[in-house]
Formats: structure tokens, C-alpha cells, sequence
């Protein structure tokens, strides 16, 4: 019964991260196609 609310959580978690990996890759491949340079987490 507890098991359903943690494993719900934990996929959301997983969700997220997935995202935000998802959306920083994204970022980087338009700085480089635009600049052509990124430094860290800038353009």
C-alpha cells in the first residue's frame, strides 16, 4: 500500500531529471549551432 505513493515519486524524480538533461542538451546544440562556442553553462 505505502509502495504506490514512493514508486510514484520516484518516476516523477526520474521524469525531472530526464528533462532538465533533456533541455540542457537542447540548449548547448542551439548555442553551438548559433555561437559556436560554449563555455560551461554559457554561450
Amino acid at each position: 500500500m505505502l509502495f504506490r505513493p514512493v514508486r510514484f515519486l520516484i518516476l516523477m524524480a526520474l521524469a525531472f531529471v530526464a528533462g532538465v538533461i533533456w533541455e540542457k542538451n537542447q540548449q548547448a546544440e542551439r548555442c553551438l549551432r548559433v555561437t559556436g562556442a560554449l563555455h560551461d553553462i554559457l554561450c
